[in-house]
């Protein structure tokens, strides 16, 4: 049978997809939400942290799966190598209703105000795109309120004299500290530092009638058991269904955006759950599926009107591409600092966020989510044997007394940072697989030097009696991504040198949208996840808005 025309269809139901059909739905526009994954939940793989915890060794608990996802990445040698979404290189993000929100760390952070204007700030950035987002921190202010009331967000930025501004708090108390963190906040407040607690997107206090979180220590990596954790897929979804406009089909994957003979688009091709290829018509498309398959789907939507792919006359489709250069250090401490109150990070500084002398932009330092027996195997002083008699001690002296503090370093976006399609390796489905090649910046590296340095400082003054910095940026470094990616369908004011509008409409197409972190211009020195929530409710005013209006995007 045919499937019923509607107003829109949305691909992807993770962070930006899922706030995007919660609006039209109220609305009163008819949805269709395709996610190529099904439903999780913490009873699916429980507390299983060979098989759950980002550790990807059998699989990925939240998926994709390995027996019908590939990638491509193209080492520097220019050897071209596949990949399963378990292996490292693949930048994996989950596959199923909520995505990545079902199994995060929840940290809930806004951007700063210079994360908007990052050119004017530091000025061109040889061999560089970084640029300014054509919309600004006041212009988005007002759907980070939304997003942390209507998601939910623990926290109190009154304590962080460098949050930006706000008119309104978080709906709901920060989480009190464990022993590890309260032993690292003294340390900072005598170094001059300003510490406060990480805004959380997990209920400290009963809230949206979900209980609140009672601090386990499987959280990160996991579903959580008892639904505290703040995610679409427990928030924002149940709303659209339970509107009656929205149907969720599950185990559908998107192959192709639809145009017609006139060069309009007109609706998705996909395959449902018994791999038939069907049609959905709708009179808008939004595309959510993630900074990686977001590009590859317009890239792959080829046709007369679109030879290289949907919104790619200017060859910006799928370039760009950025996560987040992980970096800080670890601290061995003469007593036990683990007491086992999950989920463990709980306390940050934002000193070195930005104006650090001759570094472009900086991030955010917290201390570490609670680590598991078999990821806790990774994390030793540098050349300590990795297995063995002294491996085996040095687990069970250290595993309560190491402490890290780490942090997202805002990399710089370069043009040949980028995922494109392969025009040789298919999937399951056939369709061609994404491919990622190129190397990010050499500034990186000033960058992470510089935030290590300053978490090795933080560990010495707290009393670690050995520190070693972890993730400095040495050499040319391949295209990061994974759940922090962004970046390769960027907004900006300009086509020929962006992908979508300052609505995230791709420019030259009237009614197909991105909402996804594929729209960073610059992607922030924090966790990037609210900011993808706040535009999806910036994205979804606009349309109803319009709608309203009678604009049908024709």
């Amino acid at each position: 049978m045919k499937n019923k025309h509607v107003n829109a269809v949305i691909v992807g139901a993770g962070a930006g997809g899922g706030v995007v059909a919660k609006e039209l739905s109220v609305a009163g526009l008819s949805v269709v939400l395709f996610e190529r994954g099904g439903w999780a939940t913490y009873d699916d793989h429980d507390h299983d942290e060979i098989f759950s915890q980002r550790t990807t060794l059998l699989g990925n608990a939240y998926g994709p799966d390995n027996e019908r996802h590939r990638r491509v990445r193209v080492l520097p040698n220019g050897e071209e190598v596949v990949l399963l979404p378990s292996e490292g290189g693949y930048a994996n993000n989950a596959a199923c209703v909520g995505s990545g929100t079902v199994s995060y760390g929840a940290m809930g952070w806004r951007f700063m105000p210079e994360d908007f204007k990052m050119k004017s700030v530091y000025g061109t950035v040889e061999g560089s795109t970084l640029d300014d987002w054509p919309i600004t921190y006041e212009d988005l202010e007002p759907y980070y309120e939304k997003a942390e009331w209507e998601i939910g967000v623990a926290g109190d930025d009154s304590q962080n004299p460098f949050s930006p501004p706000r008119k309104k708090p978080q709906p709901m108390p920060p989480f009190e500290h464990n022993k590890e963190a309260q032993i690292l906040e003294s340390a900072a407040r005598r170094l001059g530092y300003h510490p406060f607690p990480i805004p959380m997107l997990r209920n400290s206090i009963p809230y949206g009638g979900r209980p609140q979180c009672y601090r386990i220590r499987t959280c990160v990596g996991f579903a959580c058991p008892v639904n505290a954790k703040c995610g679409t897929h427990n928030t924002v979804i149940p709303v659209a269904l339970n509107t009656k406009n929205c149907e969720l089909r599950t185990h559908s994957v998107v192959n192709e955006i639809l145009v017609d003979d006139s060069g309009n688009i007109t609706g998705v091709s996909y395959f449902d759950d018994r791999k038939k290829r069907q049609i959905q018509t709708a009179d808008i498309v939004i595309v959510s599926a993630s900074a990686t398959e977001t590009a590859r789907l317009l890239l792959n939507s080829k046709s007369t009107f679109f030879p290289n792919g949907i919104g790619n006359e200017n060859d910006w489709v799928g370039r760009n591409l950025q996560g987040h250069a992980y970096c800080g250090a670890y601290g061995i401490f003469d007593e036990d600092i683990y007491d086992d109150r999950g989920p463990g990070a709980s306390v940050a500084v934002c000193d070195f966020n930005h104006h650090n002398p001759g570094i472009i932009g900086g991030g955010v330092l917290c201390n570490e989510f609670l680590r598991l027996p078999y990821l806790f195997t990774g994390i030793r002083p540098p050349n300590s044997p990795s297995w063995g008699a002294e491996h085996k001690k040095f687990q069970r002296t250290n595993f309560k007394r190491v402490g890290q503090v780490i942090g997202p370093y805002q990399e710089i976006p370069m043009f040949e940072a980028r995922i494109d399609v392969d025009p040789r390796i298919k999937d399951y489905w056939g369709i061609p697989v994404g491919r990622l090649s190129g190397n990010l910046s050499m500034k990186d590296a000033e960058g992470t030097e510089f935030m290590a340095g300053m978490a090795e400082r933080w560990l010495i003054e707290a009393g670690a009696s050995s520190v070693w910095k972890t993730g400095i940026v040495r050499g040319p470094r391949p295209v990061s991504g994974g759940q922090h990616q962004a970046g390769t369908c960027r907004m900006g004011n300009d086509p020929k040198t962006s992908v979508c509008d300052r609505y995230g409409r791709v420019h030259g197409t009237p009614n197909l949208f991105v909402a996804d972190g594929s729209l960073h211009v610059t992607n922030g020195g924090f966790n990037p996840v609210l900011t993808i929530m706040a535009l999806g409710f910036w994205i979804g005013e606009y349309i109803t808005s319009e709608w309203r209006k009678g604009n049908r995007f024709k």
